[in-house]
């Protein structure tokens, strides 16, 4: 996934902390976290002897106590130069388990290679969810879809790899000013792309399912085509209304 212009902001700010600490071997990392309403937080880890919270657990603390709600997009970059870093296995539960929906940036292959993007269940396959966590979920939206949102036209979407599931949420357009809008997740259904009909759909009439796919590869280049994908419904939540 390539990285838009919100989510480069999130890493020049990990970036820019991290250029800053200096040779104090007690901060060596930084991190860099947006919330729905496209406010940035920072935090950088405190290495101690008995284990002291990395970069991304502290920018996680330090968003709620902003009141932040959800995180959408979260990066840490280490000081001396060393560029963006991928979170250890401790913050990927952590990040799961807090923020399931949020997408985390993580250096490319080598040194040449431009930073990628992933949400954290990608980052953490075959994950154990702690049963008690009850995180707030997203479901994120490209900015042109809120007017079709906000007025209740729009009531499905397909997702590949992102583990929704049927409950509260909170509509997330991403790049845009608009606020996020609570909604009811109300049924998550997996197919593979060839079993979609626009029966399943919901395709209005002079609307093909061929280009409804062209669109999900164009929005998941590296999804296959025999992936399985979900068929999420939703509604505005009654309070929206």
């Amino acid at each position: 996934m390539n990285l838009y212009e919100s989510e480069l902001q999130v890493v020049a700010a990990a970036e820019s902390l991290a250029a800053t600490l200096g040779t104090n071997e007690n901060h060596t990392v930084a991190a860099a976290a947006m919330d729905t309403h496209g406010h940035i937080h920072t935090g950088v880890n405190v290495h101690h002897f008995n284990g002291g919270p990395c970069a991304e657990l502290v920018v996680i603390g330090n968003a709620a106590a902003a009141g932040a709600g959800p995180l959408v997009t979260i990066a840490a970059a280490g000081a001396g130069d060393r560029g963006l870093l991928s979170p250890c296995g401790r913050c990927r539960q952590v990040i799961l388990d807090l923020h399931p929906d949020a997408l985390v940036v993580f250096p490319g292959p080598d040194p040449a290679a431009s930073a990628q993007i992933a949400s954290i269940s990608v980052l953490l396959p075959y994950y154990y969810r702690h049963p008690d966590s009850a995180p707030q979920r997203l479901l994120r939206f490209h900015a042109r879809y809120y007017d079709a949102t906000a007025s209740a036209k729009k009531t499905l979407t397909v997702r590949w790899k992102e583990s929704h599931s049927p409950g509260p949420a909170l509509a997330y357009f991403e790049h845009t000013d608009h606020g996020p809008l609570p909604v009811d997740i109300t049924s998550v259904e997996t197919f593979r792309i060839d079993e979609l009909t626009p029966q399943i759909l919901q395709l209005k009439q002079g609307s093909s399912v061929d280009g409804y796919v062209s669109n999900l590869h164009n929005h998941y280049p590296s999804m296959s085509e025999d992936a399985e994908v979900d068929v999420v419904t939703f509604r505005l939540s009654a309070s929206n209304i």
